[in-house]
């Protein structure tokens, strides 16, 4: 429990704090997404230091008025649910909207957020964990809450930041950084390791009160070393000596629900055996990769094929898979249950490999009754007609998901 007179000083110097802030990056994909006179909660879901905060900052800003309040303040410690009573005798009549960041840090924080709701007041929130804010605004805010997932900087974002052309060698650039925006500022890759750990260690180990949390350091570290590989939960539970798949399949899903990985099924009709198929592992962002995988910084084909994956998982309106068969083909986009896209990735088509390139498109151009898909490559632009099916080439920075 905290005393009213701190929260009172936290909740001026933060709203201090927010005035100072200088040259920002709108986030069009949130920001456009919210109506003030909505009577839903707005929720913004994404991995730590993405640029939520800053999100939520522009918002108030552009709304002018409204109390910000910031749980990760250190100052904040031990606040619980009680403490909102507090911060509550703050809030005048007149408030109209409401701005939580990382909110998951307060236990039972929905009960509030429905008493606010319940009196009118336009709630915004952010928090760092999927899993969890799903949970609690399926209980008591069911139907009132609209959520909205923010990633780090896309390409034409990570440009505006650091005031370059979106040229062909940006984009090079671009797939090593990756977007995290304190990152860029330095370029040190400690700020990524640090984060990494961070995420693990306060996102999961605590969270969850895992023992055994070398096992999940271990396993996240081969993970980020295999990008675009699959993974199963009786190999890894064999390669790290743990006794149970179980185990496994729990780190697999909170290192999902807290952002850092995500874990892309293999196409089947039928949804019982997408679950025990082996899945592929992809990151969020390849500057995070690049700052804990040695084995990464060469492999430009899994950069390119990373970029698309997150390209894709930007729309939360797609579902996503890999299919493979007798060839593979990377990614068959679905939206609405219908495919929508088939697509390949390679840094370069050259004769060597031009044929398993285009055996599995044909595949699974075949498979899904497509006429046409696309091959991303690095920098070529070309269109290949085989029988009657047609694979456009096109440029990685053409390619918008």
């Amino acid at each position: 429990m905290l005393l009213k007179s701190v929260i009172e000083q936290v909740v001026k110097e933060q709203q201090s704090a927010i005035q100072r802030q200088k040259r920002v990056i709108p986030r069009a994909e949130v920001q456009g997404f919210f109506t003030p006179s909505s009577g839903h909660i707005e929720v913004i879901t994404g991995i730590r230091r993405c640029g939520k905060s800053t999100a939520l900052l522009q918002i108030w800003k552009e709304l002018s008025e409204g109390v910000y309040f910031n749980l990760e303040d250190s100052r904040l410690f031990g606040f619980e649910l009680s403490d909102f009573s507090k911060f509550n005798e703050l809030l005048s009549d007149q408030v109209r909207y409401c701005f939580f960041d990382e909110i998951q840090n307060v236990e039972s924080w929905e009960v509030y957020i429905r008493q606010l709701h319940d009196r009118g007041i336009k709630v915004f929130l952010t928090g760092s964990n999927a899993s969890l804010l799903s949970k609690e605004l399926g209980t008591r805010l069911t139907g009132r809450h609209l959520r909205h997932e923010l990633f780090p900087f896309s390409f034409e974002q990570f440009c505006a930041w650091k005031e370059l052309a979106p040229t062909q060698e940006s984009f090079e650039v671009y797939l090593k950084l990756g977007g995290f925006p304190e990152y860029l500022f330095s370029e040190q890759k400690e700020v990524l390791q640090t984060l990494f750990m961070d995420i693990l260690l306060r996102d999961i180990v605590v969270r969850y009160q895992i023992r055994n949390s070398k096992s999940l350091v271990d396993i996240a570290l081969h993970l980020i070393s295999n990008i675009g590989k699959e993974v199963t939960y009786n190999k890894l539970k064999n390669t790290f000596q743990l006794g149970s798949a179980n185990t496994v399949s729990d780190f697999l899903k909170w290192l999902e629900d807290a952002y850092l990985f995500f874990f892309l099924p293999k196409f089947s009709w039928s949804s019982k055996q997408s679950l025990v198929n082996a899945r592929k592992v992809y990151a969020i962002d390849n500057g995070m990769i690049h700052a804990k995988s040695k084995s990464f910084s060469t492999d430009y084909d899994r950069m390119l094929e990373n970029w698309v994956f997150i390209q894709l998982r930007r729309n939360s309106l797609y579902e996503i898979f890999y299919f493979k068969e007798k060839h593979e083909c990377d990614f068959i986009v679905f939206k609405d249950r219908e495919c929508k896209q088939i697509i390949q990735v390679c840094w370069e088509i050259n004769p060597d490999n031009q044929e398993r390139e285009v055996n599995g498109m044909m595949e699974a151009l075949k498979f899904f009754g497509k006429s046409d898909g696309i091959i991303v490559t690095m920098n070529q632009k070309d269109r290949l007609v085989f029988q009657d099916k047609v694979i456009s080439l096109i440029p990685a920075i053409e390619f918008k998901g």
